[in-house]
């Protein structure tokens, strides 16, 4: 994917999850192209690490701030304790126009919306470290809500296994949707 492509991706990622009920603050973003990446295979490119609220990507950072400088994008300040919510900017159209793969991910950038737009920070990060972990081929099934403890302490001995359960039904609903594909994620990840 080429980075005007991916740039338009996380614009109609930002608009798709607003138009779903999400705050759209950075670490929606981060999550949620975690998951279209990971679990249903968009080649978006990114490199993810484990980091402060799970899975995050320093590229997917610098193409926010890319956009940001262009002008596709403009970050909203919100009052105290809420972050900065990221809204499309004057120039979003132009870059929108000089993609030309913007619709080859609109049904990834759809489901995910829909998965993910009411889920509040403290869930996203849950079910996207939940997926960094079952990614992890070193962890046996049954060690992976440990796992998932143990890297993020906050995170409850009895939320840790609700974590797993809310991926599989985001799995089980992509292959229902037909995001089984080659090529895609959902049918090799471990259950």
């Amino acid at each position: 994917m080429n980075d005007i492509d991916r740039s338009a991706m996380l614009l109609d990622l930002a608009a798709q999850l607003r138009a779903h009920g999400s705050w759209t603050g950075e670490t929606h973003v981060q999550k949620a192209a975690y998951l279209m990446q990971e679990l249903l295979g968009v080649p978006s490119g990114f490199k993810f690490v484990l980091y402060r609220h799970g899975p995050f990507s320093f590229d997917l950072r610098d193409s926010l701030n890319k956009l940001e400088t262009w002008g596709c994008i403009q970050t909203e300040e919100q009052p105290y304790p809420y972050g900065p919510k990221i809204v499309e900017g004057p120039a979003s159209g132009k870059l929108k126009a000089a993609s030309t793969d913007r619709q080859g991910y609109s049904r990834a950038i759809q489901f995910v919306a829909q998965q993910l737009g009411k889920a509040r920070v403290a869930e996203l990060e849950r079910v996207a470290t939940a997926l960094f972990i079952e990614l992890d081929p070193n962890v046996k099934a049954e060690d992976r809500p440990e796992r998932l403890v143990n890297l993020k302490p906050h995170i409850s001995r009895e939320e840790a296994p609700n974590a797993f359960a809310r991926l599989r039904e985001i799995r089980s609903a992509a292959i229902n949707a037909g995001f089984s594909a080659p090529g895609s994620n959902v049918a090799t990840v471990a259950r």
